[in-house]
């Protein structure tokens, strides 16, 4: 049968077939000629029978939705529904090589066709549920990952299943892209084009929003608490990548039917995912879900050494005799676990360590990485492995069993020798109940091994290679092209374009060599603000009649804003937000804005992965002439123009000569709307003279200071008495003081000569802003509650480098272990408890976060052995240093922003000058004690101490008991060291917090050189360090007080030899037995 017959399709149609963007390149075609037509006709029918017989025997007669298990009738499961439809695709894509397929090719197609879009008209249903994610990232408004087979309608709620799985919407986005670069049409509408829109924007946020993962469960301890995946963020990154200027209806397609990604969205996914590799998220230091984001399908991270670490944790840890467990103490499947239960009791996953669940599962994804890699060596070492575990149905087809399990007469033996015992395989993935997901990978590996599919065929899109080797995309929207920040990165160039805002100021920069571009110079182009880019972002995706409202009010970040944009016929270049007057103070800091612009130029630069170079717009105000920072702008501009920054490539010049070579955006989509957009561009300041010749002529601001009084006092005087003293008080600290009070108790709105309090304090907060006094400035944004503009993201930085967050103060201290969404911000610093502590502390808190998420992505080393970042504690750290140290009488508050970013570092930075400054023992303690620092393998030590002793370790009032901590967590569980962390958190003096933390260390030696010995009772390490006093005050032949201040003076070595004298002393007051409980203990302290 010719090939123009297949399904009614004429011939032209069978030769586009082979012209199509999915047919393989031509050196591909060359290496895959078939040799023996018959023979490959041959093969491919029988899969082809396999296909038939195995999937889409199962597929849903309505929707196209496949079920877990062939077994069952009722539920389809969207993630085995991917991976079914790109089963039956890849054999589409095989039998695209022959000719005369009999129509085969054509139902394949079409059957992975209607799949596809029965998940998309399932979630279309719940296209409401997409627009409230999109505002909150809420797991009640999660797409579901189950559907009723028959109907598409909701089997099961989000209060009985954990649906939120962001890596299942990922995964349909890249599938759906590979699908239909290889000329398959999935997308018919415009409706279906918005709503895709909307599923990216869904995606976006995978690197804040806690989810179920992979295994629908959450977090390791099944107690339905989310969280942050590696596996789901590192999928999104890739789907974004994937779907970035993907026309959904194929080369047919129009302008209007291209999906946009939010480049700095994906680059905060990238960000975090390589942030949490190794590790899969806080429970789960390895999980084998890794396998599928690493490698096949989604191949998210070309950095050879985090590839290769997280692929080495993964074998080294979960590979077995038959199979891969999933992670560490996992209970699915095994004979112990209570299937009648949803969650576990709490320390219940001790239960299943070393008798977890191997899933066959992952030695064909093993295989999938073979053959990506060409490492036949390791496709062969995996086939081998996989063939035994393998059953046959009555066609003598392999039938991949789900998991194998250990039998319940086995587990006590398996338990104290791990790999000892024979495993049966599980009731799913027998040939009555085919396992659906792992035959749909059997078969794509299975073609890929018999060479009937090549790689290029099933990842169109190259996703296997790094971006730079690609085929180059053409067109009109950009691609991910470009190089790595390894290698051959070294060669990008950042563009920057210079604009001042008047002619004045042009000339007096001009009178310094800088030469600079005003609005109307770059005319056509117009300077845009970022806030007008989001206003035009946010008619993307919108349709009243699905309920979907476009783009949510994100800020466009540092890499949106290295986009030069066509919109509706007009050049638009975005000045970066670094630039944004602001509502918050942090804008009116002019050494802050230059450390920002050298951070922003650095970032653009190592993190650029278009084609095309980046165009980054430096914005020049009037009002920067005024500042005292002046010149240090003007150093900047100098440096920038040498063509390099701290090593950076920087070409300025006129942006008429920058846009050839620039990465250019086109915004076609909005060409279809009719709306009116309320854009404000960047306006030239228009001047009657030239005026200023150079800095001399330009009026700076001076430092302003004036006499402070307290006024705290006035806050139990009667209303009518605080506006009479207001009245007569001329200062700017006295003022705002008397207006806090006012405000606290009157509201906002009360009036005081006819001028309204809120107003009043913006007053202030203006006149206090432009005199640089910065005391005052930071309370007037605190009375008007202001908030730091996008720090959400700062926090998750923060988080997803294992560590916490806290901020308050003492009782009223709120802990950050999870992402928080901007509309959270407010409620976390404006407590009522906070603002009656000290009202500043509101925003100087937020400050401190801000530097402290930006610090640690740029400086890891900086919080090495801090596990929980208290702001509260580390601002009295920084108020220690300035009066302690330096001696001098400073208030933190009342430093500009950039000294209050220095002197974090300086705090953060101990460890570095401690020495060269002289710090005595006492001042190093008090700051490691307020960081919350504490040595290498600290959280091992503490565990070492716990197996050593059953009564647990008591701290004040609290204890860690040795059970069920020790069954519930492992020692290199991020949760344990929080346990630890919250107990010493308790502690209110940061000396003796840091005096424990080195008592513990003491204890840990001892018991390693000891090994026999052990604990009886609790180890009190409040007596202990008692004890270790008395000894020190007796060495001074001085009287014991109860006042253990003077202990705090002791040098480390000094500390140790007490401390140790002291273990040995509670040890041998009866509260140590050996392990052989008999003769004498000789105790090795040193």
């Amino acid at each position: 049968m010719a090939g123009g017959s297949r399904g009614g399709h004429s011939p032209e149609h069978s030769r586009d077939r082979h012209h199509s963007a999915s047919a393989c390149d031509s050196e591909t075609c060359v290496n895959l000629r078939v040799i023996n037509y018959d023979d490959t006709v041959r093969r491919l029918d029988h899969y082809y029978g396999i296909v038939k017989r195995q999937l889409l025997q199962n597929q849903s007669v309505t929707l196209g939705l496949f079920p877990a298990c062939s077994m069952e009738k009722r539920e389809a499961d969207i993630r085995t529904s991917v991976y079914c439809a790109a089963s039956i695709w890849s054999l589409y894509q095989s039998y695209r090589r022959i000719d005369d397929d009999r129509g085969k090719a054509y139902e394949l197609g079409q059957s992975c066709v209607k799949c596809m879009r029965g998940i998309l008209m399932c979630w279309m249903r719940q296209s409401e549920k997409v627009e409230m994610f999109k505002q909150g990232q809420q797991p009640k408004y999660a797409l579901h990952a189950k559907f009723n087979l028959l109907t598409g309608e909701e089997v099961i709620s989000t209060d009985d299943y954990g649906h939120l799985q962001i890596d299942i919407v990922s995964l349909y986005l890249i599938f759906l892209v590979q699908m239909i670069n290889s000329g398959l049409q999935i997308i018919y509408t415009m409706d279906e084009v918005t709503f895709v829109q909307n599923l990216v924007y869904y995606v976006e946020r995978a690197y804040r929003t806690p989810d179920f993962g992979m295994w629908e469960r959450g977090s390791k301890y099944n107690n339905g608490t989310p969280e942050l995946h590696a596996s789901s963020i590192g999928m999104a990154k890739a789907a974004l990548e994937a779907i970035n200027g993907c026309n959904l209806f194929g080369e047919k397609g129009a302008s209007w039917s291209v999906i946009f990604v939010d480049i700095d969205a994906h680059n905060r996914n990238r960000s975090i995912f390589e942030t949490l590799l190794p590790k899969e998220s806080s429970s789960k230091s390895v999980d084998s879900s890794l396998l599928c984001t690493i490698s096949f399908p989604a191949f998210a991270t070309h950095d050879q050494m985090l590839y290769t670490t997280t692929r080495s944790q993964i074998l080294n840890t979960l590979q077995g005799a038959y199979g891969f467990k999933r992670f560490q103490r996992d209970g699915y499947g095994t004979v112990v676990e209570d299937k009648e239960r949803r969650y576990y009791h709490a320390s219940e996953t001790k239960e299943f360590e070393n008798i977890e669940c191997e899933w066959p599962l992952f030695y064909l994804f093993m295989i999938l990485e073979g053959m990506f890699k060409d490492s036949q060596e390791q496709v062969e070492q995996y086939k081998a492995k996989l063939s035994p575990l393998l059953k046959k149905d009555r066609w003598g087809d392999a039938v991949v069993p789900k998991y194998y399990f250990i039998h319940k007469n086995h587990v006590n033996a398996e338990r104290h020798d791990p790999g000892s015992q024979p495993r049966q395989p599980s009731s799913q993935g027998t040939p009555k109940n085919l396992f659906l997901w792992g035959q749909s990978v059997w078969i794509i590996a299975s073609l890929l091994m018999d060479k009937l599919l090549h790689i290029n065929e099933l990842d169109l899109i190259r996703r296997y290679l790094p971006s730079y080797n690609r085929p180059r995309k053409g067109g009109r929207y950009s691609a991910f092209q470009s190089k790595t920040s390894k290698g051959t990165a070294s060669d990008l160039v950042v563009q920057v374009v210079l604009i001042a805002e008047s002619m004045r100021l042009q000339a007096m920069m001009a009178t310094y060599g800088i030469q600079t571009q005003t609005p109307h110079e770059v005319e056509p182009v117009q300077i845009w603000p970022p806030r007008d880019l989001v206003k035009v972002y946010q008619n993307l995706g919108v349709s009243e009649k699905i309920g979907v409202h476009g783009r949510p009010l994100r800020p466009i970040g540092a890499l949106g804003t290295s986009k030069i944009y066509r919109i509706c016929g007009q050049t638009v270049l975005c000045y970066p937000l670094v630039f944004e007057v602001k509502d918050f103070y942090l804008s009116h800091d002019m050494a802050l804005l230059i450390d920002d612009i050298k951070t922003e130029l650095h970032f653009v630069g190592k993190y650029w992965r278009l084609s095309g170079r980046p165009t980054v717009c430096i914005l020049i105000r009037e009002e920067h002439m005024r500042d005292v920072h002046f010149r240090e702008l003007l150093d900047l501009l100098a440096m920038l123009k040498t063509g390099y920054c701290d090593g950076l490539k920087i070409r300025t010049g006129r942006l008429q000569n920058l846009i050839a070579s620039s990465c250019i955006e086109h915004l076609d989509f909005l060409s279809t709307l009719d709306i009116d957009l309320d854009i404000s561009p960047f306006e030239q300041l228009q001047h009657a003279s030239i005026g200023y010749q150079s800095l001399t002529d330009v009026p700076t601001a001076i430092k302003y200071s004036e006499d402070s009084m307290s006024f705290k006092d006035m806050a139990l005087r009667p209303t009518e008495e605080v506006i009479n003293v207001l009245r007569s008080v001329s200062t700017l600290h006295g003022q705002t003081q008397l207006l806090g009070i006012l405000l606290r108790r009157e509201g906002q709105n009360f009036q005081i000569d006819g001028v309204s309090v809120s107003d009043r304090v913006r007053s202030l907060l203006r006149q206090s802003s432009s005199l640089r006094y910065w005391a005052v400035v930071r309370e007037c944004t605190a009375l008007l509650s202001k908030e730091v503009e996008s720090i959400s993201p700062y926090i998750t930085t923060v988080l997803v480098s294992g560590k916490q967050l806290t901020v308050g103060y003492g009782e009223d201290e709120i802990i950050l272990d999870k992402p928080v969404q901007p509309g959270e911000i407010h409620d976390l610093f404006y407590t009522p408890a906070l603002q009656a502590h000290n009202v500043v502390q509101a925003v100087l808190q937020q400050e401190v976060v801000l530097y402290c998420g930006k610090l640690i992505a740029t400086h890891p080393q900086l919080f090495l052995g801090i596990l929980n970042i208290r702001v509260g504690w580390v601002i009295k750290a920084m108020q220690y240093y300035l009066h302690e140290v330096k001696g001098t009488k400073d208030v933190v508050e009342a430093l500009a922003p950039n000294e209050v970013r220095r002197l974090v570092v300086k705090v953060l930075s101990l460890d570095d000058w401690a020495l060269k400054e002289k710090l005595t023992p006492q001042q190093i303690r008090v700051i490691d004690g307020c960081l919350g620092r504490t040595p290498k393998k600290f959280y091992e030590k503490v565990w070492h101490i716990l197996v050593k002793t059953p009564g647990g370790v008591r701290l004040g009032d609290q204890t860690l008991p040795q059970q069920p901590t020790l069954s519930e967590m492992s020692h290199s569980d991020l949760n344990f060291a929080l346990t630890v962390q919250s107990l010493l958190n308790r502690i209110q003096h940061p000396e003796y917090r840091q005096i424990v933390v080195e008592l513990i260390s003491v204890i840990a030696t001892i018991l390693e050189r000891n090994p026999e010995l052990k604990f009886t009772h609790a180890v009190d390490l409040d007596q202990i360090v008692k004890d270790a006093f008395k000894m020190f005050m007796k060495d001074l032949g001085k009287e014991v007080t109860e006042d253990i201040s003077h202990l705090y003076t002791v040098s480390e070595v000094g500390m140790k030899s007490y401390l140790a004298r002291a273990v040995v002393n509670f040890m041998l007051k009866g509260d140590i037995k050996t392990n052989a409980e008999e003769g004498q203990t000789f105790c090795q302290v040193s």
